[in-house]
């Protein structure tokens, strides 16, 4: 393929709408909810590359990495910054390198798009949404993951909504790239003089989005009709204070404050570490709350756990949950979120800079296969803060729960729209597993979801406030609980090795 056949011949032209292609994106998500803008960065991004020779892709698809993450995740700048006592200057260039590794996943998956399609475009158009699927795979799990900021996410407030029980958010993402690969190929058949084919591709494309509003009035688990009354403490407590010993007093008196007129709650949630105590020190204040708990209510708090771990062989901190009062259970954090919650090579790294030496940076990962909470006769599986963004990991771990949880601190973020990006991660988990979920934060945003991902109730943000509101349990499971994204991992793969094996015929 020649130069002459690249839709958008000018390379400063190209870059310029690969950079907004990915930018783009970041608008389809809380707080902006343009989710139909999805699509439409899938077809812009086609047109700068489906006929770019192969060695030219990997720059490509590292600039609609740099466009998404850097307009859409670059709010790690105030952890960063303002949190991490890091000077400007250093905060910008950590910030950078995190956008631009992150960047580098859309960069290797658009270069293997062209090592396996080759010169052929109507091979490149078939294997293109195989390719991206398999890339934000990749990117949810290497290195721990960053399973952020995928398309499929926005489509919680979409026509795609009832296809997340079925298939997951890889599985809405999938039908977002396709509809965005059949705008962009009837528009290029409808050039060649094929209307009909033309019209063919755009009715294939449009098929899942006609489907999904059907598929969303289905009821894939099984709702109480008894409600749970549920009280969420939001404390806004800042971060600059929350770990310092002056102020951990302060910080009880408020919750308890918080928690005075719901006491007899069915269900009491306080947010992550809203003890800012491990739990071998915090013996008073359970015993406080026990004391004020009603006979049927229970308590579920966020605390930092430290003891010795049979399975560590040493002594270790965990980033925990647990329950108090007519409930009981204790869960440790899984995915820990790495320089937040652990350090990689601290060996070299401590000390070097301040965002290194984070107070509470030295958690270990709790163990696989941990049992629910239990409030009652409800079994709850809790998430903690970032865990919520790992599709199949909520989907493994719903499936013995009849309600879910999850707390955070979002304080690290202040007023960016990481936090809004947060709940709305949670609304799909919700929906990808039709339950309720509760979401406790320290500073917002606070909300019971339903099991249709939609927002039962919520409070303002940076306020200390109470919620107050109802929850229900549920029982059976969604299709993706009980296949998680293998079917389109599977899917992609077996398409991928259809298109290599076979000739294509040339539509070009």
């Amino acid at each position: 393929m020649g130069r002459d056949s690249i839709p958008v011949a000018n390379r400063w032209l190209s870059t310029a709408l690969l950079l907004l292609a990915g930018a783009t994106q970041t608008l389809t998500f809380a707080p902006f909810h343009w989710w139909w803008l999805g699509p439409v960065s899938v077809a812009l991004i086609l047109l700068c590359t489906v006929t770019l020779p192969a060695e030219r892709l990997f720059r490509a698809g590292w600039l609609v990495g740099l466009g998404l993450f850097g307009s859409g995740a670059s709010w790690v700048y105030i952890s960063i910054s303002q949190f991490g006592n890091t000077s400007i200057p250093a905060s910008i260039l950590m910030t950078a390198f995190f956008v631009a590794g992150l960047a580098l996943f859309h960069g290797i998956a658009f270069w293997a798009w062209g090592k396996l399609a080759q010169v052929s475009k109507t091979r490149r158009l078939l294997l293109f949404p195989a390719i991206w699927i398999l890339g934000d795979w990749v990117r949810g799990w290497l290195l721990t993951g960053f399973p952020w900021l995928y398309l499929g996410t926005a489509q919680v407030d979409g026509p795609l909504a009832g296809w997340a029980p079925v298939l997951g958010v890889h599985g809405a993402t999938l039908w977002v790239v396709a509809l965005g690969l059949s705008l962009y190929a009837a528009a290029w058949l409808l050039q060649q003089k094929r209307p009909k084919v033309s019209l063919a591709t755009l009715a294939a494309g449009f098929l899942p989005w006609l489907a999904g509003p059907a598929l969303n009035a289905t009821s894939w688990t099984q709702v109480s009709a008894t409600p749970i009354s549920v009280a969420t403490m939001q404390g806004n407590v800042p971060q600059l204070i929350k770990w310092d010993p002056d102020h951990l007093k302060q910080q009880i008196v408020t919750y308890l404050g918080l928690t005075e007129d719901d006491w007899q709650q069915d269900l009491i949630l306080w947010p992550e570490t809203a003890i800012p105590l491990t739990q071998d020190q915090a013996g008073p204040i359970f015993d406080h709350i026990e004391s004020r708990l009603g006979p049927d209510s229970t308590l579920i708090t966020g605390i930092p756990w430290y003891g010795f771990s049979d399975r560590l062989e040493d002594f270790t901190f965990h980033n925990s949950i647990m329950a108090l009062g007519n409930g009981e259970g204790m869960y440790h954090k899984q995915k820990l979120v790495p320089f937040g919650e652990y350090v990689p090579l601290q060996q070299w790294l401590r000390g070097l800079i301040g965002f290194f030496d984070l107070p509470m940076s030295d958690f270990s990962r709790g163990p696989q296969h941990q049992s629910p909470l239990v409030a009652g006769a409800i079994r709850i599986m809790p998430y903690i803060c970032y865990e919520v963004a790992y599709p199949d990991f909520v989907a493994m771990n719903a499936r013995a729960a009849d309600l879910l949880v999850t707390i955070s601190n979002d304080g690290w973020f202040g007023d960016s729209i990481g936090p809004l990006q947060h709940l709305q991660i949670a609304r799909m988990r919700a929906l990808e597993t039709g339950r309720y979920m509760i979401r406790g934060t320290n500073n917002g945003l606070t909300a019971i979801i339903d099991e249709k991902g939609q927002i039962a109730t919520s409070v303002p943000q940076f306020t200390a406030t109470t919620l107050r509101g109802e929850a229900r349990a549920a029982t059976g499971s969604t299709p993706y609980m009980a296949t998680g994204s293998w079917p389109v991992l599977t899917l992609a793969a077996i398409l991928i090795v259809f298109v290599r094996e076979r000739e294509i015929p040339a539509i070009s």
